[in-house]
């Protein structure tokens, strides 16, 4: 069997199946994007080589880099809210009663799909009979905000949901990384008079640093590819107050009928996760991350 197993062309056989799927499903369809960009074409009949003109017209384009910036203000809620999710995860990890009841709460939102979360969350922004408002009425505010249709505001009031939606994703996998902490070291941290506060800080999360940059990384490049629970709720509206990268994408290849320019929307979509990501990585590598 070892002989079998260490043969090249066995493991080649074995790896061939996953790296078809690959290309067919990622690769290809990347360099198809980059290419369909270089073409003036509305997805139906012929295409016209443009060359670098959609290319040229995006970084001129002021709306993309308008939904550029919304997306990364997403990424950074997104990275901050992770911050949330490790406080909740170490509490649920701390032995607390009722901490299974409380993951499957958290996990529940997930269950659910985003047009699902977007008519609800429709619902409890509604300016007139929604709940959020109403609630602000009981306690004083006299005109509540249009929480969707306020330019100012309709960005931050996306967040709320967001973050309700991938809470339990991210908590789920915080408190995995958490309990695989080796209790010795926090009993004997306990002995030596380490509050938990102390405990968490100085030895739960330094060992989960590994799993912290991960998350990291899944929220800043999630966020910028964000897409179905905003066109659910506000379709980037109003005035393009909430368009964020892939929105506007999809009006571009879909509503308008520019596949050519709707491509190279996508396609400088994924240039600047990939740049987001090699930056990530360069300012979170250490090298002196804590094992155990």
């Amino acid at each position: 069997m070892r002989s079998v197993m260490s043969n090249k062309w066995v493991i080649s056989l074995y790896v061939l199946p996953a790296l078809i799927l690959i290309l067919l499903l990622i690769y290809i369809p990347i360099v198809l994007t980059g290419y369909y960009g270089l073409m003036d074409w509305n997805g139906i009949g012929q295409m016209k080589f443009t060359g670098m003109d959609n290319y040229i017209e995006l970084v001129k384009d002021s709306m993309f880099w308008k939904s550029t910036w919304h997306s990364i203000l997403l990424g950074l809620f997104s990275t901050l809210s992770l911050v949330g999710y490790l406080i909740l995860s170490l509490i649920l990890a701390s032995k607390i009663k009722g901490a299974n009841f409380f993951r499957k709460i958290y996990l529940i939102p997930m269950l659910l799909s985003s047009v699902a979360i977007g008519q609800l969350w429709a619902k409890i922004f509604d300016p007139s009979n929604g709940m959020l408002n109403r609630l602000l009425v009981l306690v004083g505010f006299e005109n509540p905000p249009v929480w969707l249709a306020d330019p100012n505001i309709v960005l931050y009031a996306l967040f709320f949901p967001i973050v309700w939606q991938y809470a339990g994703f991210y908590i789920i996998i915080f408190y995995a990384a958490l309990k695989n902490v080796p209790e010795e070291l926090v009993e004997a941290a306990k002995i030596d008079g380490a509050t938990p506060v102390q405990i968490a800080y100085k030895i739960k999360v330094p060992l989960i640093s590994g799993v912290i940059k991960v998350m990291v990384i899944l929220a800043i490049v999630g966020s910028l590819k964000y897409f179905d629970l905003i066109f659910v709720l506000t379709g980037g509206g109003p005035n393009g107050a909430s368009e964020v990268m892939a929105s506007y994408m999809y009006k571009e290849a879909f509503s308008k009928y520019n596949f050519g320019y709707g491509s190279a929307i996508g396609f400088g979509l994924l240039v600047i996760c990939l740049v987001m990501t090699w930056i990530i990585q360069k300012l979170m590598t250490t090298n002196n991350e804590t094992e155990y």
